[in-house]
């Protein structure tokens, strides 16, 4: 069932004309607060100079400019956020009476912006059992076995067949991908999620949304108009049935495949649940090899609990080199009952042939080919336009550098190189947004995707 959506009754009547009334109204109720922020900035500068009952006066009215703002973003009174409010009055209070006006200034003015602030999502691994569920059943869906990271919480619709996954920073709930399980419910859920996200207070944004489902943002989230879609890449998807490694296209994954045969590279895919403690020390080994952890970073495409067996059905192909041991290693979720494959994260040992990667892929080809499975997503090409321009105009010679600067977090330009090896370009990926909230979110998409996350059991 989805969470309990919280409401705060002293509060309806001015929900109720904020969020009934039509867009002259809202733009009307934002001018005044955009207004009021610009006379009491001005006011503040001046606080400091005028004497103890002018900064008095001032500092209420940042305080109230505050509690404003936040009923206008229907943003819930929370016991916590109003103990946190009292402790700052009570501060302020001491210090206006110890004549240390400029700190009682400070603390009297922050309280309205700590009562108002945003709730937080919280993680819920214990739905981790109903989630693996909905990925079992999604089809044609790259991300759907990533929402089973631990970091997320879960919006699911009144009987379950749908769910949402997402996990909200600085007021913004930031989806991950599409909705898993049944397609055709995820219209109404969308609708839901909107109304739900706003009696939270909370503003949306879609990372990785796909080519359906961003017009369905659009249409269905009722309670967040204007959402506005900007592509940031490509799914690269294998189709098992179809791939075949001829033609001068795939010369150089013909080279790299053959130089691993040259150095005896043998390959085999089992599943994550029946490695061995011997093989898991040594996988783990290989990890930490790059000094990178364990997986404590990601969000809407990457997986955390590595080789834990925590995530349900997970299979890893391991390769080793001429003399057995084990040179590096990918990890698959698994979606559409068995038959489409989400590669997670490769790790290979730093010795290990060049040409690693592209050979347990070539091999997965094989035994997928062989066992029934018909789809193999090998990651998201994030801007693949970008990198395939030979001769780019001034303001894509902009973006290509603008880019480039990313390369210290994820080195976007060696990973399409690596991808354009399998000519397996698929469908356009979106992020959802509203313009006037485009820095808080993306402030919100970046950390979730860069800063570690605390560990989830």
């Amino acid at each position: 069932m989805p969470e309990q959506r919280t409401t705060n009754p002293t509060l309806s009547a001015y929900r109720e004309t904020a969020f009934s009334a039509g867009p002259s109204t809202r733009v009307g109720l934002m001018a005044a607060l955009v207004l009021g922020s610009v006379v009491l900035v001005w006011a503040a500068e001046r606080a400091p100079r005028e004497g103890h009952d002018y900064a008095w006066l001032v500092a209420v009215s940042i305080a109230g400019l505050f509690v404003a703002r936040g009923l206008h973003l229907h943003r819930p009174i929370t016991l916590p956020h109003l103990t946190g409010a009292v402790m700052l009055l009570v501060i302020a209070n001491f210090a206006y009476r110890a004549e240390h006006t400029a700190v009682g200034f400070v603390f009297l003015a922050a309280s309205g912006a700590v009562l108002m602030l945003p709730q937080s999502s919280k993680p819920q691994p214990e739905q981790l059992p109903r989630i693996a569920d909905l990925v079992r059943r999604s089809e044609n869906d790259p991300l759907a076995p990533f929402a089973l990271h631990s970091a997320k919480s879960y919006f699911f619709n009144a009987d379950g067949s749908a769910a949402i996954a997402y996990r909200t920073r600085f007021g913004i709930a930031v989806v991950a991908g599409d909705p898993i399980g049944d397609r055709r419910r995820f219209g109404e859920l969308l609708t839901e999620f909107s109304a739900f996200a706003a009696a939270h207070g909370w503003r949306i944004a879609v990372l990785g949304a796909g080519v359906e489902l961003t017009q369905l943002w659009q249409d269905r989230a009722l309670d967040h108009r204007g959402l506005r879609p900007v592509a940031v890449g490509r799914d690269v998807v294998v189709e098992v049935g179809e791939f075949e490694m001829v033609g001068r296209k795939f010369r150089n994954l013909r080279q790299a495949v053959s130089r691993t045969r040259n150095f005896g590279v043998s390959t085999e895919v089992v599943p994550e649940a029946a490695l061995t403690a011997e093989q898991r020390r040594t996988l783990l080994d290989i990890v930490d090899e790059w000094g990178h952890g364990r997986q404590n970073r990601g969000f809407s495409m990457i997986l955390d609990h590595l080789l834990d067996g925590r995530h349900p059905g997970m299979l890893v192909v391991l390769a080793r080199d001429a003399d057995g041991t084990i040179a590096g290693f990918q990890r698959y979720g698994v979606s559409a009952n068995g038959r489409e494959l989400s590669l997670d994260v490769p790790w290979r040992r730093h010795d290990a042939p060049n040409g690693l990667d592209e050979r347990m892929i070539v091999d997965l080809v094989d035994y997928a080919r062989a066992r029934g499975i018909t789809r193999i997503s090998l990651a998201f090409a994030a801007f693949p336009e970008i990198f395939a321009e030979k001769q780019r105009s001034r303001t894509m010679q902009l973006v290509y550098r603008a880019v480039r600067l990313g390369d210290p977090l994820i080195r976007l330009e060696s990973l399409y190189r690596f991808l354009r090896k399998f000519n397996s370009f698929s469908d356009e990926r979106y992020v959802l947004l509203r313009w006037r909230e485009v820095v808080l979110a993306a402030a919100a998409l970046l950390t979730l995707e860069f800063v570690p996350h605390r560990h989830e059991n």
